[in-house]
């Protein structure tokens, strides 16, 4: 079943920006074969890198397992560089199968900027798999992640990929993150929305960073014993909601924060408002699980 949604702007969600805290190893090299630049196989460890590429050109993320083999390499080829495919062993890697929300093998997802998209579960026809990919270079455009990879040949050292450059302030920030200078990055990302409140990937990018900042250095047990132990502290039940954004769990992160809000004072309630609002522009303004959560918090504040 595909669900490609319509625009650019609802490119959120799912994959687990936590292990962006800590980066990851290089990914592995890809495959030999007269294609090999533009396949890769991705684990848990070594994801990151793969959300890093999608900066530069769409990445198709293709789950296998249990006695099936990937099956997209060939139609991925057909595309000349202009999108790369990712391999995930599904049997092996559980952080991304919870990410992905993998319930079967095979299942197809893309990743664009950093942000996943499910395509669908099993293999239509090629003809339609052809249309779903069209759309996926279609909305990686309205992206600006137009790069290519040049296809190697046997034996041939493979080129980097090609990337369109990025607005200064956003490249900067995307540096400062790779350092693990969170604050530059939110600085970068700020400057980038008071030169243009219209740019919605810095807002979208802001949002993330600044959740980043407010888990480095924190850990799981921490966050949830301290939510636990005083559930009426806002403090400590939006860093536990912090927690289940990163790590993919939108809806108990709404659901924490809605219940918790007709109970707050003024401060209390500007406090989850504005956190709801950041995790908003994290998940997608067109994801039905942020549709919902909206709608609820409209009615509670009026």
């Amino acid at each position: 079943m595909t669900n490609l949604p319509p625009s650019a702007a609802s490119l959120r969600g799912a994959v687990d920006l936590s292990s962006l805290v800590n980066p990851a190893p290089p990914a592995a090299a890809p495959k030999g074969g007269g294609a090999s630049s533009l396949v890769v196989e991705a684990t848990d460890a070594t994801f990151s890198s793969i959300l890093e590429l999608s900066n530069s050109v769409p990445v198709l993320v293709e789950f296998y397992g249990q006695g099936l083999e990937p099956a997209l390499t060939p139609l991925v080829t057909e595309y000349g560089g202009r999108m790369v495919l990712a391999t995930v062993d599904g049997t092996r890697n559980p952080q991304l199968v919870q990410a992905f929300q993998v319930t079967e093998v095979p299942t197809v997802a893309a990743v664009i900027a950093g942000r996943p998209l499910q395509l669908f579960v099993g293999l239509p026809a090629e003809d339609e798999i052809r249309a779903v990919l069209d759309q996926v270079l279609e909305v990686a455009k309205q992206q600006n992640v137009t790069g290519t990879v040049p296809v190697a040949d046997a034996g041939a050292p493979e080129a980097e990929p090609v990337e369109e450059p990025l607005p200064p302030h956003h490249q900067e920030a995307y540096d400062a993150i790779a350092a693990g200078d969170f604050a530059t990055a939110i600085a970068e990302y700020q400057t980038a929305i008071a030169q243009n409140p219209r740019d919605a990937l810095a807002v979208a990018g802001l949002a993330q960073v600044s959740l980043l900042a407010r888990l480095e250095g924190t850990t799981v047990d921490e966050l949830r014993s301290a939510a636990a132990a005083a559930p009426a502290d806002v403090d400590a039940q939006l860093a536990v909601a912090d927690l289940d954004i990163s790590g993919g769990h939108v809806d108990d992160a709404f659901l924490r924060l809605l219940d918790l809000f007709p109970t707050l004072d003024a401060d209390g309630k500007n406090a989850v408002r504005t956190r709801l609002l950041e995790f908003f522009e994290i998940v997608g303004a067109e994801d039905p699980r942020v549709i919902a959560a909206r709608r609820r918090l409209t009615a509670l504040l009026y």
